[in-house]
């Protein structure tokens, strides 16, 4: 079975796609993961990658296209997986279909988490890091605490979690997957499913579209 996880900053993909890979039994495959994997082990297709992103560039579709279609290939992903935030652009999608249909692996659904900008603000300017051990921190929005829980190290919030910058982020990312989700829709994959509420509750709903 293969299926995509796609939403907004903060929407909780990476969770979700954890707890989906033990459940379902099927590994998340992640571009950042893949990308940092390859960097680590010195591969030709980490090197070419990492000479983009030295320069601050974005790493070209068609190596991300070869990254995808390397890892899929591997013996874990026989029986299918879980895409986590990838394809992000119309391009992007149609080489996956062309490696999809050459490895005869239908697409099972495409799930986008809706959660509500303001939503979205207070959890991702709710997160704080610790400066000493690196703790993640996430007051869900209230007054962060003096100190680090962990370690009583100081703690800080990153520029692109203040919440004038999440918003500037999340009108990019509208602007950016507008087409996915219409791309999807138009091939009657995509499932909508509503990604507030408890952890445990959301990865229900997700299996449920999945499966469905």
């Amino acid at each position: 079975m293969v299926a995509i996880l796609l939403g907004p900053p903060g929407a909780g993909k990476g969770t979700q796609a954890r707890r989906l890979e033990e459940d379902l039994d099927i590994p998340q495959i992640s571009t950042g993961d893949i990308l940092r994997d390859h960097v680590a082990r010195g591969t030709d297709l980490g090197k070419q990658a990492k000479q983009y992103m030295d320069r601050g560039e974005l790493v070209p579709d068609q190596l991300i296209i070869d990254l995808i279609a390397d890892r899929i290939d591997q013996d874990d992903a026989a029986a299918g997986f879980l895409l986590d935030g990838f394809p992000r652009t119309i391009p992007q999608a149609v080489a996956l279909d062309g490696l999809l249909r050459a490895r005869e692996v239908p697409l099972r659904a495409v799930v986008l988490l809706d959660v509500d900008d303001e939503v979205l603000v207070r959890r991702i300017s709710g997160r704080y890091l610790c400066r000493e051990c690196g703790e993640d921190v996430n007051t869900g929005g209230e007054e962060p605490p003096e100190a680090c829980p962990k370690c009583g190290g100081e703690l800080y919030q990153r520029d692109d979690d203040r919440p004038e910058t999440v918003r500037k982020r999340l009108e990019v990312y509208r602007e950016q997957t507008a087409p996915l989700v219409d791309y999807y829709e138009g091939e009657s994959l995509l499932r909508r499913v509503d990604g507030s509420g408890e952890v445990d509750e959301v990865t229900r709903r997700i299996k449920v579209a999945i499966k469905g």
